[in-house]
């Protein structure tokens, strides 16, 4: 690049310097919340635009030129995985909490119970209580697979629940 080329391109810059940079930094403040990452920004912005106009690129309006590649450099900004330290986070205030798992431990292995039992139920329970409990099936699925009423499907499942129950106590 020749010199005349560029201090005309130090000239153009510095004009958009001083015309945009507290716009610049204003929104980038506005996104982003922190005024170091903020300066950065808007400094990156600018050296994007340097390097664009070096290998010759044409920019129409610089104002609009400059907002475009700073709310890019937002966006990046979002989505660069950030680290946190655990100090850090206990600095902060947080407590982790302590989460008791057997209560989860005794539900799963009493479902697994109640499963088994179900293999007790008289047959005719036994396909509606896996249909509605296993299966997950509502009322309504389960009558149009059985050709059953949606009131005999509810007794049945009713008079299954009660029956297991039953053998589970």
């Amino acid at each position: 690049m020749n010199e005349e080329k560029e201090k005309n391109l130090q000239a153009i810059l510095t004009v958009a310097h001083r015309d945009y940079e507290s716009g610049l930094k204003a929104r980038a403040q506005f996104k982003v919340s922190d005024s170091a990452i903020c300066q950065d920004l808007v400094q990156n912005t600018f050296m994007k635009t340097w390097n664009y106009l070096e290998k010759g690129g044409k920019i129409e309006t610089m104002k609009a030129f400059l907002y475009h590649v700073l709310n890019n450099l937002i966006v990046d900004q979002y989505r660069k995985y950030k680290t946190t330290s655990l100090e850090v986070i206990l600095e902060k205030g947080f407590e982790p909490a302590y989460e008791d798992d057997s209560r989860r431990l005794y539900d799963i292995l009493d479902g697994q119970k109640a499963l088994q039992l179900i293999s007790h139920l008289p047959q005719k329970y036994q396909r509606v209580m896996q249909m509605r409990y296993v299966e997950d099936l509502t009322l309504e699925e389960m009558s149009r697979l059985t050709g059953l009423s949606k009131n005999a499907i509810a007794v049945q499942a009713h008079r299954g629940l009660e029956l297991l129950k039953s053998l589970y106590n």
